[in-house]
């Protein structure tokens, strides 16, 4: 290959991104933040507990503006990204209504999938510990498996305006050669996510460091898909604007 795919150089292009644009990555996710957590307030005081249907209502509305603000800062990150050499217009990092619905298609296709295992093969055997606890340990481990296959599935949905079925075939696609390679890149996300997460819970105000660990992951995995693209392809890898 041209260009190898190098984990190193990843964590390094993704960090010179989140110094470069500190400011603009970090205002957008403090915004979001706060937008969850009013609407959480708002809805809590709003819409009354105990009723299926509106506890239902409730999840929607939050769970679609969790899929807004995180393709928001996706969008974000690639504008920031492919913006570096001209200047960019707000709208432009204003994620699209159909990047809302391929995001939440997948999450419930994901969904759907996992409660269809439990129900119907887990709940079946629960009367055989044996044949139970080797279930629950497939099931651990294709998730696993998918997890690492699909994890791309919304840098497509995102750059290329994918659909649901289309963002899960283009991520299975591009891991195909480089499982390593994002099993390395999920690890380092997972501590850079685990640690902040770990410290919060005995030092709740340092629970702010989130604040800057979630942005930085999620350039990682832009980043990881760019240059997983550029290795595939064997050209070089300048990140920005990939074809």
């Amino acid at each position: 290959m041209y260009h190898p795919f190098s984990v190193a150089d990843t964590i390094k292009t993704a960090w010179g991104i989140f110094r470069k644009n500190f400011i603009t990555i970090i205002v957008y996710s403090a915004i979001a933040s706060l937008l969850m957590l009013f609407m959480s307030i708002v809805i809590g005081l709003v819409i009354p507990s105990g009723d299926f249907y509106t506890e239902m209502l409730a999840s929607f509305i939050l769970v679609f503006i969790q899929a807004y603000t995180t393709l928001g800062l996706y969008k974000l990150i690639f504008t920031l990204i492919d913006s570096e050499y001209y200047e960019f217009e707000i709208r432009q990092v204003l994620p699209h209504i159909r990047m809302i619905l391929s995001y939440l298609a997948v999450i419930f296709i994901i969904g759907t999938c996992v409660v269809t295992y439990k129900i119907f093969i887990l709940d079946h055997l629960l009367p055989y510990p044996l044949a139970s606890v080797a279930a629950n340990v497939l099931g651990v481990i294709i998730g696993l498996y998918l997890i690492l296959r699909f994890m791309f599935f919304n840098t497509y949905v995102v750059d290329d305006l994918s659909g649901p079925i289309e963002s899960l075939n283009q991520s299975f696609s591009l891991t195909k050669d480089h499982m390593v390679h994002v099993v390395s890149i999920l690890s380092i996300i997972v501590i850079l996510i685990a640690i902040p997460a770990k410290v919060s819970q005995y030092l709740p105000p340092l629970s702010v460091l989130l604040l800057f660990a979630y942005p930085f992951v999620n350039i990682i995995l832009i980043v990881t898909y760019r240059k997983l693209i550029y290795s595939n392809q064997d050209v070089d890898d300048d990140v920005a604007e990939t074809l």
